[in-house]
């Protein structure tokens, strides 16, 4: 059963930086699709960046329309760990922010895409609160 659990968020002023942190549990090598996401109470959840991860290998990047350019994913094998690096921050970023997964064995060693669609993914964290204020 993969376990994750965020970390990094705070409150930042406008134009500010953050890096949020996901750590995987759980997790083996035959693939998944990982994924960062956000949520403002009362609102949908957002797809922020989507991701698949197999061996060690990270492919597929896709970026939700509202931060390209500003939010990048990367991770950190040694550690087990996703992180979200988010740059000149918005009040419009202030929401509650979810790292998920999704198991997806490759087969062959494909490098799937992955969607931005929250209920594509069983997996959650409970989440890191991240407030920005202009």
């Amino acid at each position: 059963q993969v376990q994750l659990l965020e970390s990094g968020g705070g409150s930042v002023q406008a134009g500010g930086s953050l890096k949020l942190s996901c750590v995987v549990s759980g997790y083996t090598n035959g693939g998944y699709c990982m994924g960062w996401f956000r949520q403002v109470s009362g609102k949908k959840r957002e797809g922020v960046v989507s991701l698949y991860t197999y061996r060690g290998v990270i492919a597929n990047r896709a970026y939700g329309d509202s931060v390209k350019g500003r939010f990048e994913a990367t991770r950190d094998n040694a550690e087990n760990t996703l992180y979200l690096q988010i740059r000149n921050l918005d009040p419009e970023d202030t929401a509650m922010y979810y790292c998920a997964a999704e198991p997806r064995p490759s087969i062959d060693g494909q490098l799937y895409s992955c969607p931005l669609n929250a209920d594509q993914y069983t997996y959650w964290g409970q989440g890191t609160q991240v407030t920005v204020s202009s």
